[in-house]
């Protein structure tokens, strides 16, 4: 699966927004994630998960910083990805389901935050940006 060039610039058109503003919407995509699928709290035992918790701000930015750098990536997902893929298959261990619930919960934060850019062409690019993700992911 590929992104095509529409779908690209799609995708792009957000990473620059999300940059500044990494940490603080990821840690709203996780205490999101933590109040909507409890169960995935599983993943997170030793971290403070207070909503606004620095170690909510301090993973949610490098989950939303993996997905602007994967963005600048978008030809090779797979070789970007590789070292997070086997992180989060030997060493974590995150079950696939776990990548589909955060997925979702970030595009209702990128929704949210940046509504009049979110439109449903981008939505729909993110939605496979994310499907191609979390198949390299789970790849392992």
């Amino acid at each position: 699966m590929r992104l095509s060039a529409s779908e690209k610039a799609g995708v792009l058109s957000l990473v620059g927004k999300i940059s500044p503003k990494a940490s603080d919407l990821g840690a709203e995509a996780l205490t999101r994630l933590f109040l909507s699928f409890p169960q995935t709290k599983i993943h997170f035992i030793h971290y403070d998960l207070t909503p606004g918790s620095a170690d909510l701000k301090t993973h949610g930015g490098k989950i939303m910083n993996a997905l602007v750098g994967a963005a600048h990536h978008l030809d090779d997902l797979a070789g970007n990805l590789s070292s997070l893929s086997d992180l989060h298959a030997y060493n974590l261990r995150v079950g696939p389901g776990n990548f589909a619930l955060l997925s979702y919960i970030i595009r209702v934060v990128l929704a949210s935050h940046f509504p009049g850019d979110f439109t449903p062409k981008v939505q729909a690019a993110w939605e496979k940006f994310f499907a191609i993700i979390s198949a390299v992911l789970t790849s392992k």
